[in-house]
C-alpha cells in the first residue's frame, strides 16, 4: 500500500543528518529523507568572482549532481559543457536559497562552494539538498569563524525545503518517488525559520488545483518545515 494512504498531510519521512561525514571538508552532512540520501559539503576558497573583487564581501555558489547508481537505471554522469538542464536548475535553486539567509558582507573575500551529490534518489532530492546544505554551510562558517575569517556571524536563520503535492485527492508532504510519480500537483517550498518563503515552485502535473488546495499545501509544508528545523537543531546539538 502506498505510504500516502496511511499518513496525515504534514507527516515527513524519517529525517537523519550525519554531520562531519567527509574528513576533508569543513562542512559535510549526509542527509536522509527516507530512502533519499544526499551528501552535502561546504568548502571555502580564497577570492571571489570578478564582479565582486574589491568590494570586501564574500560569495557562495552551489553545484548539484546525481551519481550514476542513485536511480534504478544508471544515470549518465554530467560532463564539462554537458550538464543536464535539471541539474542546472536545481543547483541554481540551492545557491539562491542559501544566499537568502546569509549576509555575504559579513564574510571576507572568500567563496564558499556547496556541493550536493545524490547518492540514492527516492523523491525530494532538491529539498533534501537544500536542507542538508544549510547544515553543511553552518559547520563551514563555524570553522571559518574559528580561523577569524569572518567579520561577524553571517547566517540570519535556519533554512529548510520540503515537497508537497496532491496525490489521489490528498494533500501530502515530503513525497517519495511512488507518490511523486502519480501526483496531480507537485510543489517545492523553501522556507526560513522566520516563517518566510524563499521560493515556491508548483505546477499541475495531472490536473489543476484550487485556492483551497494551495492553502492546504502551504500549511502542510509549514508543518513539515517545523519538523526539519527541529531535526537541524538537534543535529547541531549532537
Amino acid at each position: 500500500m502506498p505510504r500516502s494512504f496511511d499518513r496525515s498531510p504534514g507527516d515527513m519521512r524519517p529525517i537523519e543528518f550525519q554531520r562531519h561525514f567527509v574528513r576533508n571538508a569543513p562542512g559535510s552532512v549526509l542527509v536522509s529523507f527516507g530512502h533519499t540520501k544526499v551528501l552535502c559539503t561546504a568548502i571555502w576558497t580564497d577570492g571571489v568572482p570578478n564582479f565582486l573583487q574589491g568590494k570586501g564581501q564574500g560569495w557562495m555558489t552551489a553545484e548539484y549532481a546525481m551519481l550514476p547508481a542513485s536511480t534504478n537505471t544508471r544515470k549518465q554522469r554530467d560532463r564539462a559543457g554537458r550538464v543536464d538542464g535539471r541539474s542546472v536548475e536545481i543547483q541554481r535553486l540551492i545557491g539562491r536559497s542559501l544566499r537568502a539567509v546569509i549576509d555575504l558582507k559579513k564574510m571576507t573575500e572568500r567563496t564558499i562552494w556547496i556541493d550536493c551529490d545524490v547518492i540514492q534518489a527516492d523523491g525530494g532530492t532538491r529539498t533534501a539538498s537544500i536542507t542538508g546544505a544549510w547544515l553543511a554551510l553552518h559547520d563551514c562558517l563555524t570553522a571559518m569563524q574559528a580561523k577569524r575569517l569572518l567579520r561577524e556571524w553571517p547566517l540570519r536563520c535556519q533554512l529548510a525545503a520540503v515537497s508537497v503535492g496532491v496525490v489521489g485527492g490528498e494533500v501530502l508532504c515530503d513525497l517519495d518517488y511512488s507518490e511523486d510519480s502519480q501526483a496531480d500537483v507537485d510543489m517545492n517550498l523553501v522556507i526560513t525559520s522566520e516563517q518566510e518563503f524563499v521560493e515556491v515552485q508548483g505546477a499541475a502535473e495531472g490536473r489543476t488545483f484550487t485556492h483551497s488546495q494551495l492553502k492546504q499545501m502551504l500549511d502542510a509544508g509549514d508543518v513539515g518545515a517545523q519538523q526539519i528545523f527541529a531535526a537541524q537543531r538537534e543535529a547541531l546539538e549532537g
